[in-house]
């Protein structure tokens, strides 16, 4: 399987909002820090606070958080600053978000060791809050910032109100930088649900049927009468239908109509795609329709693939196609364009960082400058990456035979049956044309390895151990492409078994290509595994691919023979 790199967002709220020179040189730093990506710089002049926004891999985004901590600290005295917004430091809060393949509880382990090393290195005291709170009372924001800044001295003479890291005596150090909070909390989600009304009043109806919070529970008539109160004096609430949201409801006028604007504080309590029906759903009780869908701001990816999955299951279609066309199923389905077009490459998470980071890419070429470039004189792309291109088109078309299966009419009750088979297909041909790349990327290292110097014996060292360990990822990115490859043989006999018999043919030629697909790869392990020094390892390589090729040949006879027969039939 891919290896999917984790990736994390982190939006610092810094205490400047006016001087844009010290804003820049905070943001300066963060962008210096190579694997990161800025999305967004947010000043605010009566708050004098700029909200920062920045992704990449953990350990980068980590680094750029501390190094702009560090900078802010330098640059901006809290006993200066002067703002609507509640502060207690130059950087005031610093949360760590998971965005994809890393969990919450691992950005908490990262906030904290983060907020460690900011007290140390920095003298900069440090709250942990949210998920990284050391105690559940300091979950909330709030109660760590309590007081703001000029608290602060009392606070910190006091043990159980003092930092979780970094505490000592109000001093000269803390006096100008204050206190920083460092946390985790998941990917919020900012989004309004359009209405077709210009009502204020209905679309906040709306917003309190869903939101957690609810509405106050009144005597007699619900919507004058006097709130009921417990027994504190606190008004009773009626819960809304949706975990982890807030809502109200407002008029735009920009667009002319009232939205239901909703925070979603956790995705994983309640997806945007369940958050939308439930609004369509209080809305229509209402006599009200919602006719689109806006996002502010950022998305993870996993929030419209999660959204387009479901659109397609509640249509009995096959969710084992392409991404950008669930993407669009997503689209679509929540009106996401409804007010002005959606662009996934300006408003997804993932693909701005992947913007600056998967340039010049073959599977990014088409069809014919793919073939273009393999004739060129250079010798990548070569063999190892047609090969995983042919497994590609073998598992592309194994899956095309599970999609039409799933559509062919009569076979209805049977979809999710042959739509498991097109995701199992479609996961396979990402893994291959991921190895289309990562061939081509085997033969570069060799080749730069070559390029080290030699002048002296410590360099031919190092040039030599460079090349062993250049040649010996070359020989086991085609063995993988082999491995996966031959994943292709069961997924197109199962579909040479059950599935469309009109495409029988086409679940043949899946075969014929994985099998083309193995012996080429093949024939790259044992050419890359023969300049091996380390013959024990070299043998080894060797006998796996051969095992191999001899399943391949064995798997696409059988299949073959199975493909004859039903078109003798």
């Amino acid at each position: 399987m891919i290896q999917s790199k984790p990736i994390i967002e982190c939006v610092p709220n810094f205490s400047e909002g006016r001087d844009k020179g010290v804003i820049r040189q905070i943001t300066d730093v963060i962008e210096q820090v190579e694997g990161v990506k800025l999305l967004d710089v947010d000043p605010g002049e009566a708050t004098n606070r700029t909200v920062v926004t920045f992704v990449g891999e953990p350990d980068a985004v980590v680094e750029a958080a501390f190094q702009s901590v560090k900078k802010a600290g330098e640059l901006i005295d809290m006993r200066q600053h002067h703002g609507a917004h509640p502060r207690m430091g130059a950087t005031d809060v610093l949360p760590l978000v998971p965005v994809s393949d890393i969990t919450l509880e691992e950005c908490a382990a990262l906030a904290r060791k983060l907020a460690e090393r900011i007290a140390n290195e920095l003298a900069i005291p440090c709250y942990c809050y949210e998920a990284a709170a050391f105690t559940p009372e300091r979950k909330n924001l709030a109660v760590c910032r309590e007081g703001e800044y000029e608290a602060l001295p009392d606070k910190l003479s006091v043990k159980e109100k003092a930092p979780d890291y970094g505490a000592r005596p109000f001093d000269e150090g803390v006096a100008r930088t204050g206190c920083t909070a460092v946390g985790a909390r998941d990917f919020l989600i900012a989004v309004n649900f359009n209405l077709n009304t210009t009502s204020t009043r209905r679309a906040n109806a709306i917003a309190f049927d869903v939101r957690e919070k609810g509405r106050p529970q009144r005597q007699g008539n619900p919507i004058i009468g006097k709130p009921v109160l417990d027994a504190d004096g606190q008004p009773v609430m009626i819960p809304g239908t949706l975990k982890a949201t807030k809502a109200i409801g407002w008029y735009i006028q920009e667009y002319g109509i009232a939205q239901v604007s909703m925070n979603i504080t956790d995705i994983n309590q309640t997806p945007l795609h369940v958050a939308f029906d439930e609004v369509c759903r209080c809305a229509h009780n209402r006599g009200l329709r919602v006719t689109g869908t806006e996002i502010v701001g950022l998305v993870p990816e996993r929030t419209l693939l999660e959204a387009g999955r479901y659109f397609l299951a509640k249509q009995h279609r096959s969710a084992g196609i392409p991404k950008q066309d669930i993407l669009t199923i997503a689209i679509k389905s929540m009106g996401l364009d409804d007010l002005k077009p959606f662009i996934p490459q300006e408003k997804v998470v993932e693909y701005l960082l992947e913007a600056d980071q998967q340039k010049n890419r073959l599977v990014d070429l088409t069809v014919k400058e793919f073939a273009h470039e393999t004739a060129r004189e250079s010798p990548a792309p070569g063999g190892g990456s047609v090969s995983a291109y042919m497994g590609a088109m073998g598992a592309a078309l194994g899956t095309m035979v599970a999609n039409l299966s799933s559509h062919k009419p009569g076979w209805d009750e049977r979809w999710e049956e042959f739509a498991r088979y097109a995701e199992q297909g479609m996961a396979i041909q990402e893994e291959l044309l991921h190895l289309v790349d990562e061939d081509t990327e085997a033969f570069n290292r060799i080749m730069a390895a070559f390029g080290m110097p030699k002048g002296n014996e410590e360099e031919k060292r190092l040039r030599s151990a460079a090349i062993q360990e250049a040649t010996l990822f070359a020989a086991q990115v085609p063995l993988q492409t082999m491995k996966v490859a031959m994943r292709v043989f069961p997924l197109c006999r199962a579909m040479v078994e059950k599935g469309n018999p009109n495409s029988v043919s086409d679940a043949g030629v899946g075969t014929l290509a994985a099998r083309a697909a193995v012996l080429g790869a093949g024939m790259n392990v044992k050419i890359n595994a023969s300049s091996l020094k380390d013959k024990a390892k070299a043998a080894e390589l060797i006998a796996e691919a051969d095992r191999l090729i001899a399943q391949a040949n064995s798997l696409e006879e059988e299949i073959r023979v199975m493909v004859d027969q039903v078109i003798n039939k």
